[in-house]
């Protein structure tokens, strides 16, 4: 029985009506009145409604069942740690660190920074903040003094909840000196700073200001849940904005828990019960989704991996992971999987893995080439799921909906939309785009529950990012493509299409044919400015391991897959080889940052950067080749 378009068209019709018959599974202090509201530009899910986010994750599942069941598992390949905690004692451990945080004097309303590495300290904050109605903003662990303190001037917490350090393959990373320059820069002055201290990272505390977690945590009483309204902030979390200051996305209560439970039954196809593993970090919105809140909410064992999925030791990291702790659903980005590729081709490191329970790999984060969606369901022989959502979104928007039926799978495409998400490609006037032609995705509002509610402290931003382009709609900032069947290829970020002697190309289809070449490992096009054409698209290639061909040869083969695929029209004439591509620590391409040092052009360091010395690298591969109007 074919049971999606049914389903999908009655949470879009009905919209109101199916989310409270989802939210009623869902143990409220007191039941919502009512489904979706409107204030102005604003909707609210839930009004009415009160919960506890902490409560549903922890003490539900220890009142009806699962107490002995693992919540928590904490696989740290850097420092050779695994340690499972059960719902009995997580919830404990959460209850408890609740009780630290009354105890500095934080109550419902005010904000607490979290700034640690992977591991189970930072979500036992995080749980502990929405116990209490704290709103709590992870900041992830490599960013530099400057950006922390940036989102502390924006936050204005109460509390920093810190660890002495991370670690990452073969460096270890000191927090302290980072903490220090960032309260020292920040305009608002904190009251508390409480600290982890890691065996592996120790780190100086500074009397009256530093207070260690362990101490703190010895003498704890623990703290009950607190009733809150649906409406309430959860957590911030900031993203990158296109003006250089970070934009905090707030999310609420009772929308977020309805939608992320729906998630794991619907998306994912995880039962309660079963081992779920997002291979991201909690700075992160897939970490704040999938890692702590979405699997505990639906009552699943969630994976806690400290580390990279190579080097740490070796490109079968993951399928070890995936083996020992009997994982049924692996949600990873695409760059992970390159990069695996890039390492072991012949998925040599697999063999040794039976991996006998998982049933999906499910991809997100940057659009996942045919070339990597093909290796990866040869190697793995399961379905491998490409979907697509955003940090606003806070939950999928599209995908293969695997927990009602497993639709026909369209490599290159990111599936149908998601229950709740009515969304169209316009074109630039704001009219529905033709069948199979790129236009911007939209969606209609009222967006589904557990999208951002708005900017932290800012309202208007809110506003005029992403609701004054096409009133009524919601402005996803990427380009898409409809097919005749209704799936959805996302073509890139809007700015990721360029205009070649006055025809609009996608860089993104040129990236799908270079990286179907077998040398390829992993790929960039970007767009460079031309005094003849406008604009030229220039490719950058990562080989895979082991991999000799002459990078002239390797040029030519490419210009004539892209002329014969894409067509003469590309201009497509340059492809050079490089060691590596500049990337946010979450596997983004820095593709507009890599325009911009072609272009000459000032750019700032972006600060979720993995490594700023790639910068470098590209920039004296630009200046070798004389690529772009700097060089010429």
């Amino acid at each position: 029985m074919n049971r999606y378009p049914e389903s999908y068209e009655d949470s879009i019709q009905n919209k109101s009506a199916f989310w409270m018959s989802q939210a009623s599974h869902l143990d409220w202090y007191q039941q919502p009145t009512q489904g979706v509201s409107q204030e102005g530009d604003f909707y609210r899910w839930f009004k009415g409604g009160k919960l506890n986010t902490a409560y549903l994750a922890l003490d539900y599942h220890v009142a009806n069942g699962r107490a002995d069941q693992h919540a928590l598992i904490y696989d740290s390949p850097v420092t050779g740690k695994i340690q499972h905690f059960t719902y009995r004692e997580l919830r404990d451990e959460v209850a408890r660190f609740a009780g630290v945080l009354q105890s500095k004097g934080l109550t419902k309303g005010d904000t607490a920074i979290i700034y640690m590495p992977m591991i189970p300290q930072a979500a036992i904050a995080m749980l502990a903040c929405a116990r209490l109605g704290v709103i709590h903003s992870v900041v992830f662990g490599g960013f530099a003094a400057h950006e922390l303190a940036i989102r502390i001037d924006d936050a204005q917490p109460k509390v920093l909840i810190a660890a002495t350090g991370g670690i990452e393959i073969q460096r270890k990373i000191s927090y302290m000196p980072i903490i220090n320059e960032a309260l020292e820069e920040a305009s608002h002055k904190i009251d508390h700073c409480i600290i982890y201290q890691r065996t592996e990272v120790a780190g100086d505390l500074i009397d009256g200001r530093d207070f260690d977690w362990d101490t703190l945590m010895a003498t704890a009483e623990a703290a009950a849940p607190v009733e809150l309204d649906a409406t309430d902030p959860l957590y911030i979390l900031y993203t990158s904005g296109t003006t250089g200051k970070p934009k905090g996305i707030v999310r609420d209560n009772g929308g977020h828990a309805t939608a992320l439970k729906f998630s794991m039954q619907y998306v994912y196809g995880v039962d309660p019960g079963d081992v779920f593993w997002a291979a991201s970090d909690v700075g992160w919105v897939v970490g704040h989704s999938y890692i702590v809140y979405g699997p505990l909410l639906h009552g699943c064992t969630s994976i806690m991996f400290e580390g990279k999925p190579i080097k740490t030791p070796d490109p079968g990291t993951f399928w070890r992971v995936i083996d020992q702790h009997k994982v049924k659903v692996l949600f990873t980005a695409p760059t992970a999987i390159r990069a695996i590729k890039k390492e072991d081709p012949n998925g040599t490191h697999r063999q040794s893995y039976p991996m006998q329970t998982l049933k999906f790999l499910f991809l997100a984060g940057e659009r996942c080439d045919v070339a990597t969606h093909e290796w990866a369901s040869q190697l793995l022989n399961v379905p491998v799921i490409d979907h697509w959502w955003q940090t606003e979104s806070g939950w999928p928007m599209l995908a293969n909906m695997v927990g009602l039926e497993l639709m026909p799978i369209k490599p290159g495409s990111a599936g149908k939309p998601v229950h709740g998400y009515d969304i169209q490609v316009l074109d630039l006037e704001g009219h529905e785009a033709p069948t199979n032609q790129e236009g911007i995705l939209a969606i209609q509002l009222p967006l589904a529950p557990g999208a951002l509610m708005t900017i932290w402290g800012n309202d208007a931003r809110f506003h005029k990012g992403y609701l004054e382009r096409f009133p009524g709609y919601y402005l996803a900032g990427d380009g898409a493509i409809k097919d005749e069947d209704g799936y959805l290829y996302i073509t890139g970020r809007i700015d990721d299409v360029i205009n070649v002697a006055g025809h609009r190309l996608s860089t993104a289809e040129m990236e799908e044919v270079v990286a179907a070449h077998e040398a390829v490992a992993e790929c960039a096009v970007i767009g460079i400015e031309d005094a003849l054409k406008g604009q030229v698209p220039v490719g950058f290639v990562v080989l895979k391991g082991g991999v000799d061909i002459a990078s002239v040869e390797l040029e030519k083969e490419l210009i004539q897959m892209v002329r014969s695929k894409v067509g003469p029209v590309a201009s497509f004439k340059r492809a050079v080889v490089a060691i590596r591509l500049p990337k946010t620590r979450s596997g983004k391409i820095l593709r507009r940052t890599m325009r911009a040092i072609a272009d000459g052009k000032d750019y700032n360091m972006p600060s979720t950067i993995e490594d700023p010395a790639v910068l470098g690298e590209i920039t004296a591969l630009m200046e070798n080749q004389k690529m772009g109007i700097a060089f010429q």
